[in-house]
């Protein structure tokens, strides 16, 4: 286990904001150690603690510095905006510790926004269809989860959601049943106020925060065991 988490230094939005001004490798190179000491080396502390710490909660998530965090560079091959760093950073921990397992906690640090998400985003099609499935063979216990997060302050995010019912599911006519299964994502949020993330306090709010969004991860968890027949 690393160090335990301090705090993001207080250099670290600051210096998100003047890398959007300063775009060049040259400008990055002369500030890494900012970038480490203020961005890079917190986020491996703040991974790190919470993996121990959702260990001791049963939590089944977690992660390291050198496979959790997503690098501050930008994959520019075929996009027009070809600036080359993000002004944000941001991690995952997951079930087996890699950035590809689904029932997921998501952390951002950026200018734009800080936040963090319990999220099954973009879960494969064969589970996709079967959370879908789910919802209509079992509305029950969807329904226990959505009040679930509502008792506990969040809700289910409508983001990308699908304009119409998918095939196959036509026939849901249900409104809330049928706003679920038109999801293409299961993801709860959480804002983060950027002046919280610079003590060891931020570790409390993201655990508070991942215990009550915990019936998402239950409700997707069991569905990938026992998927509709």
């Amino acid at each position: 286990m690393g160090a335990e988490f301090k705090g993001f230094g207080k250099d670290a939005i600051p210096f998100l904001k003047a890398l959007g001004f300063h775009q060049s490798r040259e400008w990055f190179q002369e500030n890494r150690e900012l970038f480490e000491r203020a961005l890079r080396e917190p986020f491996g502390d703040l991974v790190e603690t919470l993996t121990e710490r959702f260990g001791a909660l049963g939590l089944g998530l977690r992660g390291d510095r050198k496979k959790s965090m997503f690098r501050i560079t930008r994959d520019v091959r075929f996009a027009k905006d070809k600036r080359p760093y993000n002004q944000h950073l941001s991690a995952i921990l997951s079930p087996d510790g890699s950035k590809s397992s689904e029932g997921v906690l998501f952390v951002y640090v950026g200018v734009d926004r800080c936040f963090a998400g319990v999220a099954w985003w973009q879960p494969r099609p064969e589970l996709l269809q079967a959370m879908r499935s789910a919802i209509v063979a079992r509305p029950d216990e969807f329904r226990a989860m959505s009040d679930a997060l509502r008792s506990n302050g969040l809700v289910l995010d409508d983001d990308e959601r699908l304009k119409w019912l998918p095939r196959g599911f036509e026939q849901v006519a249900e409104a809330d049943l049928g706003e679920a299964v038109r999801n293409r994502h299961f993801v709860t949020r959480h804002d983060i106020d950027p002046a919280g993330i610079h003590g060891p306090d931020f570790v409390e709010e993201l655990v508070d925060f991942t215990l009550r969004a915990k019936p998402l991860l239950d409700w997707g968890r069991a569905i990938e065991k026992h998927p509709p027949r």
